[in-house]
């Protein structure tokens, strides 16, 4: 009995040492073949995550997560902020995605994101009136509801909402954005007075994206060989993510809330897309914040503990590639939930493989391929451009995985790419006679001629259903 007990405290202890404190993950769902929510949610499990963030409140996820204990933010798409702004529409969101869920056996909701970067440049301006209203409205449905006291609403913002002034670029001289300085300040007003945190967004790989002159070491955190000196203070950086962290303390603490609680939203390295985005840089740059998240080394401005939500734990097809190939390569797992390279989550440094997705199933052993007895190759270019218009044919970009294919190979490649999108259907490899299918592995090298998951409706646990069922039932009643 004795041995029994030391072995169950063994386990016990094992797990929950393998992920760092605070530490979470992005579960975004943009891909057209998904792996099963359960098979996703029981990945947290076996790699210790405690904590997930979400992009909306999708059912199916949701159900995933009830009665798990994981901490869990959900999210307001950009596209629903206006109708938040409807103070009754604000309080039927809560009702159908905070109180549907909070219950014994439940979702345990932390945070509810309002918007996603909202007050980007390039959004041109399109949420700057409607963010702040969503954002109250919410908070203060929350505190109606009951919940006010154990979540929060808040706003991930990208790093670009403050800056440094040209003649003094240092973190010490951190400013909100002069064109939303004000909206910035009743933003954060308003979160400090209802005890929530300040979310960022933080990118060091897209520093060096698309800017060759920006010192590569300095996007790690293995020392670069020339520091970056603040002059104000005399602190030297090391890192840009120290640097940019702290340039956000500065600017809070010139609207007078220095101490106020940074979560950084989103922080991760891409694996392909870019002459930068690979595995080995990606191992590099996690094998370097890991472990300064676990000694809780924080920045020269705020040190200790800081909460940090890793982007992101799949890879997803279905991004937006206008910010750049890479947008669809940035999961520490890849589509079908395999791990990329070695990573530890407890931030002791170890080379060693996460656990990845279970019993996963795949489409048949089938690629599509260019079809080499084609005579007629004047629609070839034409047909590349239809796969890859409705597939993803990042990989094939410079410096990408498959960078380095003939023109036979770019052609099988986008022909396979968009063929597993079809589900494998005959008609999906034809190509006006270009293509033709083939159960012979056409990997080479680094590049992967994938085998599509094969698709699953989602389905919700019936005795989920049956509690939130009776949770809506007893809220109405008091409604």
């Amino acid at each position: 009995m004795g041995r029994l007990w030391i072995l169950k405290w063994v386990l016990l202890v094992g797990v929950l040492g393998c992920c760092i404190e605070g530490l979470g993950v992005n579960w975004g769902t943009m891909a057209n073949h998904k792996l099963p929510p359960k098979t996703v949610v029981q990945m947290f499990k076996d790699n210790g995550i405690q904590k997930v963030k979400l992009f909306d409140a999708d059912q199916s996820s949701m159900g995933a997560l009830a009665g798990t204990g994981i901490e869990v933010m959900v999210a307001i798409p950009n596209d629903q902020l206006v109708a938040m702004g409807d103070y009754n529409r604000a309080k039927q969101w809560v009702q159908r995605n905070v109180s549907r869920y909070t219950f014994d056996g439940g979702v345990t909701i932390k945070y509810v994101a309002v918007g996603n970067e909202p007050f980007l440049s390039s959004y041109n301006g399109s949420f700057l009136n409607v963010t702040f209203p969503a954002l109250q409205n919410i908070q203060n449905a929350l505190n109606e509801a009951g919940y006010g006291d154990t979540i929060k609403a808040t706003v991930p913002l990208n790093a670009d909402v403050y800056n440094s002034p040209v003649n003094t670029p240092y973190p010490s001289a951190g400013r909100f954005r002069s064109d939303i300085n004000g909206l910035m300040t009743q933003i954060v007003q308003f979160l400090s007075k209802n005890n929530a945190p300040f979310t960022v967004n933080i990118y060091p790989f897209l520093s060096l994206y698309g800017n060759d002159n920006f010192p590569f070491d300095y996007a790690f955190f293995d020392g670069a060989s020339n520091p970056v000196v603040d002059m104000n203070t005399g602190i030297q950086y090391t890192n840009v993510f120290d640097a940019n962290f702290d340039t956000l303390v500065s600017s809070l603490k010139a609207v007078g809330l220095g101490d106020m609680p940074i979560l950084v939203g989103e922080v991760g390295w891409p694996t392909d897309g870019d002459k930068n985005a690979n595995a080995g840089n990606a191992y590099r740059f996690y094998n370097g914040l890991l472990p300064r998240l676990a000694a809780n080394k924080g920045t020269p401005l705020r040190p200790g503990f800081i909460e940090v939500y890793l982007f992101s734990f799949l890879d997803e097809n279905g991004k937006s590639i206008a910010p750049g190939n890479f947008e669809r390569h940035w999961g520490i797992f890849g589509y079908d939930g395999q791990p990329k390279f070695g990573m530890d989550l407890s931030g002791q440094g170890q080379n060693k493989l996460l656990v990845g997705a279970q019993d996963v199933q795949y489409l048949p052993q089938k690629w599509c391929m260019f079809n080499p007895n084609a005579k007629d190759l004047s629609k070839l270019a034409d047909n590349i451009d239809y796969a890859c218009t409705f597939s993803d044919c990042t990989s094939l970009g410079y410096g990408s995985s498959c960078n380095n294919l003939d023109a036979n190979g770019n052609a099988s490649y986008a022909f396979n790419m968009y063929f597993q999108v079809q589900n494998q259907d005959e008609l999906a490899c034809n190509f006006q006679g270009l293509a033709t299918i083939t159960s012979q592995n056409l990997s080479q090298g680094t590049c992967k001629f994938i085998i599509q998951l094969a698709s699953s409706s989602p389905s919700l646990d019936a005795s989920f259903v049956s509690l939130v069922s009776m949770a809506l039932l007893f809220t109405a009643m008091w409604l």
